[in-house]
């Protein structure tokens, strides 16, 4: 048995960045995630904003922890030598009943402090000039963000991991028994006795929390569904929202991406499968009609993937987040859902200044370090400077994606250290190859030899993802 003073359940955005938190404390910490690797749910799979906070209502925790985290996010960005772009975000309104609720918009951002600017339809249109003819009226959060999720959850584990955090991939959490006032986490092969768990576990929440208790919330998961398109559409600079609503919620929207891509989507079904990520006709034709709203000349010709995520929603509108009444120690961090991502850094400051800290005396450990060194990235560097180091270093030299121009080195950089890539998405996650135009159908044979020759592994027991995804069925040979 494995002792521990707190369980992380859930390696998400929001795990990796409570992990992060408590990482700098003399704690021992072990989050444990039942996928081959970090960020494979929701966080894989989302819009990618920094929202800065003007939609949430007041009074709810949304609403406080959003405008936080955002801000929070502007540190943790560099400390981590995370990507992201500022492109600010064009509220576009579509007549005097919607501009009205602008309004509502400004207001709450006047309250919190977030800056903002307002711009005629014309306006907009000039900055903009794919925005529809509808368009009256728009709001621009000018320091909204896009960041690259699964980085930035990555990042935050391997900080976590260098100051002294352990955590168990591949370990489904199965049980939690009552022990003596602690509890006895079984994880895959691994049982763990702590005296605070942290159910963070997102989709999986309520079936978490039952191990413990009859949870008062169910989770209700809501599938959206994207087109990616091709990196030289040049739709949009800012991210195009229209007006919220109750009903459609922040609406389907078009947004610049980090690498240059442009994400159109999403719709919003409940769905009964947790785990069906797969798109459809009839949502990605919902996202297509919708978007027509504010945007025309959408070139969805040029689409070279679509995919789904699952939000982790639940029966309760705001995040819940809170101890347990009936199990001291057992903490539920739950309906994470958007602004989630934007709230993360926050989310984890809450949870260990209003729970953790009556349950531990909190010291900071000698040394820890909240930074990472920036990674290599060879379609950054100036001819100079890829010269040297590809003199020093050959393998920067032999490109495998051809599309993103990723060179073999940066692959292998992807394999080290304790959370190093083991299948074939997560090299993907970790530096790219598979996210250009041909989707993988060059690069990915070469990865799974990469990874093959690495891992020393037959290629036959290769993942693509998950447990069992093997892509090859036998050899020719």
């Amino acid at each position: 048995m494995t002792k521990a003073d707190i369980v992380i359940i859930g390696g998400g955005i929001t795990g990796t960045m409570i992990a992060r938190a408590l990482s700098k404390y003399d704690l021992r910490t072990v989050l444990v995630e039942k996928e081959n690797d970090i960020a494979d749910g929701a966080t894989m799979a989302n819009s990618a904003i920094v929202h800065v906070g003007y939609d949430p209502e007041d009074g709810t925790l949304k609403g406080l922890l959003n405008v936080r985290g955002a801000r929070l996010y502007d540190t943790i960005l560099d400390e981590m030598n995370c990507r992201y772009l500022t492109t600010g975000a064009f509220i576009a309104a579509c007549g005097e009943e919607e501009e009205k609720h602008l309004d509502v918009l400004t207001d709450r951002a006047d309250r919190r402090g977030i800056p903002y600017r307002i711009l005629s339809g014309d306006e907009a249109r000039k900055e903009e000039p794919n925005l529809s003819e509808d368009v009256t009226k728009v709001i621009d959060f000018h320091t909204t963000k896009v960041i690259y999720p699964w980085e930035v959850a990555l990042k935050a584990a391997k900080v976590a991991v260098n100051n002294g955090v352990q955590i168990l991939l591949g370990h489904e959490v199965t049980d939690i028994e009552k022990m003596n006032g602690k509890y006895a986490v079984h994880a895959g092969d691994e049982i763990i006795e702590a005296s605070c768990v942290i159910n963070a576990a997102g989709i999986m929440a309520d079936r978490i929390a039952s191990f413990v208790e009859e949870p008062w919330f169910t989770m209700r998961p809501r599938r959206g569904e994207y087109f990616v398109l091709d990196k030289d559409v040049h739709l949009v600079q800012h991210i195009i929202f229209p007006v919220p609503s109750e009903e459609k919620g922040k609406g389907v929207l078009a947004v610049p991406t980090v690498y240059g891509n442009t994400l159109i989507g999403p719709n919003s079904d409940y769905i009964d499968d947790r785990e069906d990520n797969g798109t459809s006709y009839y949502g990605l034709d919902y996202v297509r009609k919708n978007m027509a709203k504010t945007l025309r000349n959408v070139p969805f010709n040029r689409s070279i993937r679509t995919f789904a995520g699952i939000r982790p929603a639940s029966t309760s509108s705001d995040f819940i987040i809170e101890e347990s009444k009936t199990s001291e120690g057992f903490i539920n961090v739950a309906s994470i859902e958007s602004p989630g991502l934007a709230s993360s850094p926050a989310i984890a400051e809450y949870v260990i200044g209003n729970f953790v800290s009556k349950h531990f005396d909190l010291k900071e450990k000698e040394g820890y370090d909240m930074t990472l060194p920036k990674d290599i990235v060879l379609s950054d560097m100036t001819e100079e400077e890829r010269n040297v180091l590809i003199r020093e270093r050959p393998e920067y030299g032999r490109i495998v994606c051809r599309c993103e121009q990723i060179s073999e080195g940066e692959i292998l950089d992807a394999l080290k250290g304790p959370l190093g890539a083991t299948t074939v998405k997560g090299v993907k996650k970790r530096c790219r190859p598979g996210m250009g135009r041909c989707q993988g159908g060059f690069c990915e044979p070469l990865v799974m030899e990469i990874l093959s020759r690495e891992l020393d592994k037959d290629p036959l027991d290769i993942e693509l993802d998950g447990k069992g995804s093997y892509i090859l069925e036998r050899s020719n040979r």
